[in-house]
């Protein structure tokens, strides 16, 4: 199977802030982060295509910078498995802002 994506995924697990048009969700972490966008796994379900706005706090020693970077998002949820009882939320950044602290 060819590989598809665009961007290179990077491995990394943090806890995320999420929000639908729905409801506020805190309980998500992200399982890999690319430039376009995010894989997440969170305990509600998500629609296709919904659209989403998440917060996610990038780590100064991850990012090689003298405090931590938060990025905040706009997206839409492209592809929800279920994953051990868990949802995997695949979701497009369709903007983003970086905000330091």
């Amino acid at each position: 199977m060819q590989e598809l994506r665009s961007a290179v995924r990077f491995p990394i697990r943090l806890p995320i802030a999420l929000n639908t048009r729905e409801t506020s969700i805190d309980t998500a972490e992200t399982l890999d982060i690319s430039a376009g966008g995010v894989l997440f796994h969170v305990d509600a379900d998500m629609a296709v295509g919904s659209t989403i706005t998440f917060s996610i706090a990038m780590p100064a020693d991850v990012l090689g910078t003298p405090q931590d970077v938060v990025v905040n998002c706009v997206g839409r949820v492209i592809r929800c498995t279920d994953e051990g009882g868990r949802r995997s939320v695949a979701a497009v950044i369709d903007e983003y802002r970086f905000e330091r602290g």
